[in-house]
């Protein structure tokens, strides 16, 4: 809204070009995102659910009576300040409705007694992530970029919507099976988020360094990395209150919808392999569980028998690390790893 308020008041007085600068919108709605979420966190998290404890999870006790299901307050906040700052289209308007609807299934799961079952959750993701896989190719041929492969490779809707629906569907529940740490998926989402947001910026955004590093330009990168930054925004404000020992935690409610921008803006960038480069952490903590329990429950195949997952469970009750080793260790690889290997994945090209 702003950008094409900036676009029409440009002409009347020359300062509110500004608003029609990526930039500084990209800067507002992260400070807003971070301002607003820390502000709005305290007064209201005394009308969200209390959460439970979780079976097998180490010292989930700590945890029994706090506030869950934060991401009932912030999500919402991320979703005006993106109506607000990111230049208006339609397909941006259907992944926030995607968002929100992931942060209502997160909701009704985190309130409920007992929760939800795999199945069901699982069913909802997977009718999210088809949607959202059809709102970022429009049923139109999408083009993607590889990284052992120098020339674009461009898939029909038919090819595209099932494989993005599978990646969507596993960073949706990869981001949730890591919310077990205080501060961990929020700060591991977070750091990939970033990344993706200075990529959809900085590289395919870009005409001139696309096009010097042999990827496809996308015309709405930029717009995207706004969103991306405005989440980062929201987090940074949540990770005030859910710094060890947690005031809040975000519940299925902020860990759906944020899994769902990971892969989402993963695909926007143009090639899904980045979601193994800007959150392999998150998908070595959470997907490698899923796979396990998905072989050893449909196929009878067991895989890292001696391993616990996640793998933030694992780390604290055989390896004896902390809760805030946990959290620096992870961190740490991933933001060691993630330029390490972006430069492979480009160079390599």
């Amino acid at each position: 809204m702003l950008y094409n308020l900036g676009q029409f008041l440009a002409d009347f007085a020359g300062p509110f070009r500004l608003l029609a600068s990526y930039i500084f919108l990209a800067g507002l709605g992260t400070a807003l995102g971070a301002f607003l979420t820390w502000w709005l966190l305290p007064r209201y998290w005394h009308l969200l659910p209390r959460d439970k404890g979780r079976e097998y999870a180490i010292d989930a006790e700590k945890s029994i009576g706090k506030p869950i299901s934060a991401g009932i307050l912030f999500i919402p906040v991320f979703v005006i300040l993106c109506f607000l700052v990111v230049p208006f289209n339609w397909g941006f308007m259907g992944i926030l409705a995607c968002v929100t609807a992931a942060m209502i299934v997160g909701f009704l799961d985190d309130r409920s007694d007992g929760g939800w079952s795999e199945y069901r959750l699982g069913a909802f993701d997977l009718v999210i992530a088809i949607v959202a896989s059809m709102v970022i190719c429009k049923l139109e041929p999408y083009t993607l970029w590889l990284p052992l492969y120098k020339d674009p490779i461009i898939l029909t809707p038919l090819l595209f919507v099932p494989g993005a629906t599978i990646l969507i569907w596993v960073s949706i529940n990869a981001t949730n099976c890591t919310d077990g740490v205080d501060g961990l998926s929020a700060s591991l989402s977070g750091m990939g988020i970033l990344f993706l947001g200075a990529i959809l910026y900085g590289i395919v955004g870009h005409e001139f360094i696309a096009s010097y590093l042999l990827v496809p330009h996308y015309e709405q990168g930029a717009d995207w990395a706004i969103m991306a930054f405005v989440m980062v925004g929201c987090l940074a404000g949540y990770l005030w209150h859910n710094s060890y020992p947690s005031a809040v935690l975000m519940g299925d409610a902020g860990s759906r919808p944020i899994g769902l921008l990971l892969g989402v803006l993963v695909l926007a960038c143009g090639n899904p392999f980045l979601i193994l480069v800007v959150a392999f952490m998150v998908l070595v903590n959470g997907a490698t569980g899923i796979l396990k329990v998905a072989l050893l429950r449909f196929l009878k195949v067991g895989i890292f028998g001696q391993v616990r997952y996640p793998l933030h469970d694992h780390v604290r009750h055989n390896m004896g690390w902390s809760n805030t080793q946990v959290l620096i260790r992870f961190v740490i690889l991933q933001a060691v790893g993630t330029p390490l290997l972006l430069v492979l994945l480009l160079k390599i090209r």
